[in-house]
């Protein structure tokens, strides 16, 4: 072999050691929502989209879900690394395997407020929680509503309250046949399910729960506590990543939903960009999240918030906060200041 190809041979296997050695750095991350691919998935699938994750070191891989409270026994059971789930789920899974090998840690919080909320049709009379005493409503049995009702029951002295269950595809259907009296659910889901059923919004009263005594944070990012242990670095990148992309979304959820059907072609555009802002208006960027800092929580209201769920779930062991959140992965403030002043 002559000097020059010597030297062109020496030269190429030196890059491909350098590839080989950047992939090896590059941290896989198994991913589940706590949903299927709607609007607000955008805030996870815009960063990977757009290469946030990669340019991160990350190779992000993103499952939709079926509901806050498999996220959570997922990223516990280790078939996923980290996820994207209700904090009242994570905190009553918790609170009732005290003894879990590898119980998940919340490390950021998106939603908040609890988009948790009551929707009957006005034509039933319902105005107020005063009138759901006696009634029949629905929802599925791991509905993050129905889960937290006890709570809103007890602040606004709601009683004799009748539940009956179903398939989440039905909950709305159920509701405009009258099969029910009101229907849990999230705001931005079921007022929108309720729209494609014919329902117009005018007709339909919402009682939010953050507006009638239930100030309970909304969905968190959680790991996988091995997960955070062996790759604290990778964590601490994703929440960065992901901070970056979530900036994006609020400055432009139509553009942010092109994402999002990119994942799942059937979703409809106009529909789920409707359902992103109200979800960023609602449970994002509020005066609460302002006040408290994107990504943020407030101590007391924690505290509060792991009693209430404690005593409505009813848990084995009570929920301790410390054991459930650290802030400890979080970006800078100067990093987390995303959130436009309305």
């Amino acid at each position: 072999m002559s000097k020059r190809n010597f030297l062109k041979t020496a030269a190429a296997l030196t890059v491909a050691m350098a590839f080989g050695s950047a992939q090896a750095q590059t941290t896989p991350i198994k991913f589940q929502l706590d949903w299927r691919f709607e609007g607000p998935s955008a805030l996870f699938l815009l960063p990977q989209a757009k290469g946030y994750f990669k340019e991160a070191k990350l190779d992000v891989a993103i499952d939709a879900g079926n509901g806050s409270g498999a996220t959570v026994t997922r990223v516990a059971s280790g078939a996923y690394d980290m996820g994207f789930a209700d904090l009242a789920a994570l905190m009553e899974f918790n609170a009732n395997n005290p003894d879990a090998p590898n119980k998940p840690v919340a490390v950021m919080m998106v939603y908040n407020v609890t988009p948790a909320s009551v929707m009957a049709l006005k034509k039933s009379g319902i105005k107020a929680p005063a009138d759901l005493n006696g009634k029949k409503m629905g929802a599925p049995v791991f509905d993050a509503g129905r889960r937290a009702f006890p709570i809103f029951a007890k602040a606004n002295n709601v009683t004799g309250v009748q539940w009956t269950s179903m398939d989440p595809p039905l909950r709305e259907t159920m509701l405009v046949r009258g099969d029910v009296d009101a229907i849990t659910g999230f705001t931005f889901t079921s007022l929108l399910n309720l729209e494609a059923r014919g329902v117009k919004a005018e007709d339909v009263t919402v009682l939010a729960y953050p507006d009638y005594g239930v100030k309970l944070y909304g969905n968190v990012i959680i790991v996988s506590p091995k997960f955070l242990k062996e790759n604290p670095a990778a964590v601490k990148a994703f929440l960065v990543a992901f901070t970056k992309g979530a900036k994006d979304v609020i400055a432009d959820p139509a553009k942010a939903v092109t994402y999002v059907k990119e994942r799942d072609g059937i979703v409809n555009t106009e529909l789920e960009t409707r359902r992103l802002k109200l979800a960023i208006d609602t449970v994002i960027n509020t005066p609460s999240a302002r006040a408290e800092g994107f990504g943020q929580v407030e101590a007391p209201r924690l505290s509060l918030m792991a009693s209430q769920v404690s005593d409505a779930f009813n848990t084995k062991s009570r929920v301790d906060p410390a054991a459930v959140w650290t802030s400890a992965y979080l970006p800078s403030k100067a990093e987390l200041n995303i959130l436009p002043k309305k």
